[in-house]
């Protein structure tokens, strides 16, 4: 293998499966020239809601926008405060911000790289001043936060829970989905998720009838009607052709979301068995480089991404791009630094955060990985810390 032979992601293996499907698909919506909340969204919220155990879907135009909508419904605003984890994608602060709430940056587990409810306990010590009204747990890279001891925290200091859950469609904890454990539960169906658009795409799900009513004003500018705004909206529609799409994907997501844990099963096996990784220690060390993803036993890993902690990881990175292999790195600036959040002052102090942001890196991960292509990427990683 040589050259670009494996990127991190490749869109174009699953397209190439159900191609006739997708355009057939998206050739009904043209005919019918009916692009807005059209009876695809109707029929993706439906199957979403009942995937994820929950009474209501609502389609929005992103996953960033299903949080801001979420938030906004919660009177979320200026003088609130809501703790978020500071490694994270931007979106999941930057919708509090743009509220004019302020976020509060909470460091991670160092297993799961998500929030905990001790590392909340603690942001809470250290911000008692704040007005807290929410907190947003991220199930980052496919595997669910410790919702039991989160959601007992927020019911302690009642806190609305509105679950960042883009990266995982069809994943669970204790045997309940991602989404329908808190007030809200915030999808996105950007192109490279497990479930994705052909653009960008965002779904909220909720068992609050009257939360649901009020996401559906909020995302058609506060109307339901067109013609009478009995609120402060925001234009936010899920476009029907990305719903046609997302349909059609949809009724292969637990077959894809099989395969993605046979890999994740692959990478697991072959990099312990030839003797870089250790399952026991949380961080990587010159004698073990290589910290496997933490599978917490009551939480079902969907593997959107396949996130290891490398010792030497940049120069680990750049040795498998010199030999055709693609990686990524999520994310190498934690919130609490990114000048955007600047003038939140003191910087928190989230180490955890910030060693996840020197070690993690994804690895390619996708249905479509063949055991070939498995096996010359942990080839490659041997041979960087062997040779």
């Amino acid at each position: 293998m040589n050259e670009l032979t494996i990127p991190a992601v490749n869109l174009k293996l699953q397209y190439e499966t159900i191609r006739e499907e997708v355009e057939a698909a998206v050739r009904r919506v043209l005919e019918r020239q009916d692009f807005i909340l059209g009876a695809e969204v109707a029929e993706l919220e439906q199957e979403m809601a009942r995937r994820h155990d929950c009474s209501h879907a609502i389609g929005c135009a992103s996953g960033s926008d299903a949080l801001l909508l979420s938030l906004l419904a919660l009177g979320i605003g200026p003088g609130d405060a809501v703790l978020v984890p500071a490694f994270t994608f931007f979106s999941t602060a930057g919708s509090v911000a743009l509220l004019g709430a302020r976020p509060v940056f909470t460091d991670i587990d160092p297993r799961t790289f998500n929030l905990s409810s001790a590392t909340v306990e603690q942001a809470l010590h250290e911000n008692r001043s704040s007005r807290a009204k929410a907190i947003i747990p991220v199930h980052l890279y496919g595997q669910c936060a410790e919702m039991d001891g989160l959601m007992a925290l927020a019911a302690k200091n009642s806190f609305a829970v509105v679950e960042d859950a883009a990266q995982a469609v069809l994943a669970r904890y204790r045997g309940r989905a991602a989404g329908s454990m808190g007030q809200a539960g915030c999808f996105s169906f950007y192109p490279t998720k497990n479930l994705s658009a052909a653009g960008d795409g965002g779904m909220i799900t909720t068992n609050d009838a009257a939360f649901a009513e009020q996401l559906r004003l909020l995302r058609n500018h506060g109307s339901a009607d067109k013609q009478f705004f009995p609120v402060l909206g925001m234009n936010s529609r899920l476009d029907t052709l990305q719903a046609a799409v997302l349909l059609v994907k949809l009724r292969r997501l637990e077959d894809w979301t099989r395969l993605r844990k046979q890999k994740a099963e692959f990478y697991r096996q072959s990099f312990s068995g030839i003797g870089l990784a250790v399952s026991i220690e949380p961080y990587p060390s010159k004698e073990y480089p290589i910290v496997l993803p933490y599978e917490a036993q009551e939480a079902e890993h969907v593997y959107h991404q396949f996130t290891v902690r490398a010792y030497d990881r940049d120069k680990l990175s750049a040795h498998l791009d010199a030999k055709g292999i693609g990686t990524a790195v999520y994310y190498p600036v934690p919130l609490h630094r990114q000048p955007a959040f600047a003038a939140l002052k003191p910087v928190a102090q989230c180490p955890q955060a910030d060693r996840a942001a020197a070690e993690a890196l994804s690895l390619p991960m996708y249905p479509e990985l063949t055991e070939a292509q498995q096996a010359f990427v942990v080839e490659q990683v041997r041979a960087f810390y062997r040779s």
